[in-house]
């Protein structure tokens, strides 16, 4: 689990069968701050450390990200930015009348620490 934009939100990134990629993006939903969307992968991609993905269209807003997976500043696993994602992110957003608008920027978002709980569960597994 990585931050997202915001305090709060955060992207899920899993990676099964050693190739396969999914997660999503769950943030604030615009003009309510109490409720959350989540944005599903739609297409993901890993290739060695670089990282793409396109989220599913929810409430006319999608997103594009496009980077790469670092080792971050964190000194184990279980403190906040062992690994980084840095990269372009653009959030699209269509209007009614179906005209999409569009704002990039450059982001990095920091692993999460683990929760103690999580961390036994993967040890025993």
């Amino acid at each position: 689990m990585y931050s997202f934009l915001q305090e709060g939100e955060f992207v899920q990134i899993s990676v099964e069968e050693g190739t396969r990629l999914t997660g999503f993006i769950s943030r604030y939903s615009d003009g309510e701050k109490a409720l959350f969307v989540d944005h599903f992968f739609e297409k993901a991609e890993l290739h060695g450390h670089e990282l793409s993905f396109t989220t599913r269209k929810v409430h006319g807003v999608w997103f594009e990200f496009k980077g790469a997976v670092a080792r971050g500043p964190g000194k184990t696993r279980d403190a906040e930015g062992y690994y980084v994602i840095s990269g372009n992110l653009a959030q699209f957003r269509s209007d009614p009348n179906q005209k999409v608008s569009a704002k990039e920027r450059e982001v990095t978002f920091r692993s999460l620490p683990l929760d103690s709980e999580d961390e036994a569960g993967a040890k025993s597994k």
